[in-house]
């Protein structure tokens, strides 16, 4: 028998200790980031003051936490619906771009139109697009067996391209030098300010609806637990009668919608035109956020907040202690390992072999 220790599992996970998974992640993350920061030649105090306390310090600074927090919270919302179904939808940066060329087709076809009905159906549209684009990955993963994962991550590939395209062709701004980006966009079609002298629009609340919604549709709904039941018991939702495909296309249709969501809500909102850089990597990012809110409603929200202060104090920190970008993307990536190892202490316990079974061994 090995001597090494092993993993056994737990009967029941400590809600204690699942609540403070995430914060010891966030603890241990930090201070590792700090460290290799050290070893840069930076300095740790003047990092974290400029990452982790400027982006609260300030009014105004907070306002632009609030305004990333927005994406980041209703795409992870959606992809969490997934996850918990064992559905892992890799490609909500596609969908997201996919939703801001939908929603900015209105603007663009219709620069003259005005009304209080356009940025409404600007966001309508772009929840359309996402939904639509997602449903390719499912009618795949469900018609034809392929892996979610991998479809849906090349897609986004593809949903870039068809952005170059468009910004390099058709809807290229005839006026805009030369750049790849389309028209400004009307007044009527940009969502309106919530927060005067900020650029945090009404979008921000939509976003909290859609976590209500959310938390409604995965802890009240009998849908909702139909899919928590497939994703943690498959045999036993097939011998209930729970189709897995339904649970597939309503997963990546739900996560598609989210992600199309949030771009139309972006280029609606602080952009105010479609742009090549539209693709900020919210897809991406939204993953590590639905998992450090343990892929519930409710922690989502705070994750998303802490995601959204480490993307403003990482910019702040590149400018007042020049940091480079990439140790922004390396803190998130840390995050999400240390979150990850955690979660398996919470689920699982250490144990070593017993003297005697070594001693066979």
């Amino acid at each position: 028998m090995s001597a090494f220790p092993y993993f056994v599992r737990r009967e029941r996970a400590s809600l204690k200790a699942t609540i403070l998974a995430p914060l010891a992640a966030l603890a241990i993350a930090t201070l590792i980031n700090l460290a290799l920061y050290a070893v840069m030649g930076k300095s740790p105090g003047a990092v974290f003051y400029a990452m982790l306390l400027e982006p609260f310090l300030s009014w105004s600074a907070f306002s632009e936490v609030l305004l990333k927090m927005g994406p980041l919270l209703v795409i992870a919302q959606g992809l969490a619906i997934g996850f918990r179904a064992k559905v892992f939808n890799i490609g909500a940066e596609g969908q997201f771009i996919l939703g801001a060329i939908f929603a900015s087709a209105i603007p663009i076809y219709y620069p003259e139109a005005t009304g209080g009905w356009i940025w409404p159906a600007m966001l309508v549209c772009g929840a359309i697009g996402g939904a639509l684009w997602a449903s390719i990955t499912a009618f795949w993963r469900v018609r034809l067996n392929a892996n979610e994962i991998l479809v849906s991550l090349m897609l986004s590939l593809v949903a870039a391209q068809v952005l170059n395209y468009l910004l390099l062709g058709p809807w290229k701004d005839p006026n805009g030098f030369n750049f790849p980006q389309s028209v400004m966009f009307q007044y009527d079609a940009m969502v309106p300010t919530l927060i005067e002298g900020t650029r945090v629009n009404w979008s921000f609340p939509l976003t909290i609806l859609f976590s209500l919604a959310a938390y409604v549709f995965m802890q009240k709904s009998f849908l909702g637990y139909k899919l928590q039941v497939g994703g943690l018991a498959p045999r036993a939702a097939d011998y209930a009668g729970f189709s897995q495909g339904r649970a597939i296309w309503l997963s990546l249709l739900i996560g598609g919608f989210a992600a199309g969501l949030a771009g139309a809500a972006e280029v609606a909102g602080p952009i105010g035109q479609l742009q090549r850089s539209i693709s900020t990597g919210y897809g991406y990012a939204a993953i590590i956020v639905a998992y450090l809110g343990g892929l519930h409603p409710i922690g989502i929200i705070l994750s998303s907040l802490v995601m959204a202060v480490i993307y403003i104090g990482g910019d702040n920190a590149m400018v007042s202690a020049e940091l480079p970008i990439a140790a922004v993307r390396v803190f998130q990536g840390c995050l999400l390992v240390t979150y990850l190892i955690a979660v398996a202490f919470v689920r699982y316990r250490l144990e070593w072999p017993k003297t005697a079974d070594r001693k066979v061994a």
